[in-house]
């Protein structure tokens, strides 16, 4: 699996926000595809063939989850949608390529941390998360197959502290 490392500058994002457990899951893939859907109201969306998917693991057994598109500032916030601001951060950068185990994709992230000695995943100061990958990063093209996607997986990441 290849790794890269790189630095983002921040962008702001528009969608569909959801909060649950792993057990209502089946309701996120409808957010995400609703969102698909209506990228169309976005006019302003940066790149609008690539979906955002962007998880918080924020709650006990379970996520926040914002489904979005990169907007620039002339961008309303239609009804029904949140904005979420992503600052600059740097990030492991994974392709997870059609044909491959999403599980293995992400059992590998969490061996390249265990491995890596320099970094680790980033936790922002002051927030409980409850998962070891606690903030997760995903671009999809929109024309992917939702059977078996590809993707680019973008773990916030901070230097190991000694």
């Amino acid at each position: 699996m290849y790794y890269e490392i790189v630095k983002l500058p921040a962008y702001r994002a528009v969608g569909l926000k959801w909060e649950g457990p792993y057990s209502e899951v089946s309701n996120l893939k409808k957010t995400i595809h609703e969102m698909s859907q209506r990228v169309g109201e976005l006019e302003h969306a940066v790149e609008p063939d690539v979906q955002l998917g962007l998880s918080y693991h924020l709650i006990p057994d379970g996520f926040v989850h914002y489904s979005t598109f990169e907007v620039n500032e002339d961008q309303d916030v239609p009804q029904t949608m949140a904005e979420i601001k992503v600052p600059e951060m740097t990030y492991l950068k994974v392709k997870h390529e059609k044909g491959q185990d999403i599980g293995l994709t992400y059992t590998e992230i969490h061996r390249w941390f265990k491995e890596e000695n320099e970094y680790t995943p980033l936790e922002e100061e002051g927030t409980t998360y409850y998962d070891d990958l606690p903030i997760k990063h995903e671009r999809y093209p929109v024309d992917r197959d939702l059977t078996d996607p590809h993707f680019e997986i973008l773990i916030p990441l901070q230097k190991r502290q000694v």
